[in-house]
């Protein structure tokens, strides 16, 4: 038997890249899946992770929303409510990366990107729970975070803020729900995947800058989170999964 079996597991931004890997990650433990997707050219990529995830002998739905919007995450909710009944395990992995001068950012940038990647994780963390509390079972939520919010990378200042407050959130939400049995935890990975258009020289500097020499995989980020979703005594937890990043820049 799979360690995760017929749970249900609704992970944001699943349609493409890490977050991809992720919820069919835990198809692979035998968890039943929600993949999530916003804009229109997302659509056949989701249809594709949810075949992926049927071959793996699970159940798969598509919901799509505007995770900074509580009309839509309220809908998504409604809508796994009414389709599974329940919810264990929520994955946090939709965001934007933005590159920004810290003095040409303007407002509706700024606000674009904390609605995404901040407020999205507060309403999805809360209404999530919500209906985890109603089930009167146990939980899981799980964000991803970055070395940006850790360290601060001055080249993507909202986007570094934003993923403070993400580790912030994951802490303060850990204390206010561990009395209702959910457990909530940060993974931060480090690269994984490059930009569409990177050259190899690219690729061969991000890694050699790194103390273990090589990039990571999507993979690496998949198995921390379902690490973290079975691994009951984990809550609070900011898990670097970054091949060293975090300490090479701060030496620490």
């Amino acid at each position: 038997m799979r360690s995760l079996e017929d749970k249900v597991v609704f992970v944001t931004g699943s349609a493409r890249r890490v977050g991809r890997a992720i919820a069919l990650g835990f198809a692979d433990e035998g968890a039943n899946l929600v993949i999530h997707h916003v804009s229109p050219s997302s659509a056949e990529p989701a249809q594709t992770a949810v075949e992926e995830a049927k071959r793996r002998g699970v159940d798969a739905v598509i919901t799509t929303g505007d995770q900074g919007n509580p009309d839509h995450v309220a809908r998504m909710m409604t809508e796994i409510r009414g389709y599974y009944g329940r919810l264990d395990v929520l994955v946090n992995s939709g965001g934007l990366f933005r590159r920004a001068d810290f003095l040409d950012i303007a407002y509706e940038d700024w606000q674009r990107v904390m609605d995404v990647n901040l407020t999205g994780p507060f309403l999805l963390t809360q209404q999530a729970a919500r209906l985890m509390i109603e089930n009167g079972s146990a939980g899981v939520i799980i964000n991803i975070g970055d070395n940006g919010g850790l360290n601060g990378w001055v080249s993507y200042p909202h986007h570094s803020v934003s993923k403070a407050g993400v580790v912030m959130l994951t802490k303060v939400s850990a204390l206010a729900l561990a009395e209702h049995n959910i457990r909530v935890n940060c993974v931060v990975p480090g690269p994984v995947l490059l930009p569409p258009g990177s050259t190899p020289s690219t690729k061969e500097h991000i890694a050699s800058s790194l103390p273990v020499g090589r990039l990571g995989t999507p993979k690496n980020v998949a198995h921390a989170c379902t690490f973290l979703a079975q691994n009951d005594f984990a809550t609070g937890s900011i898990l670097r999964v970054d091949g060293g990043e975090g300490i090479a820049s701060t030496g620490q």
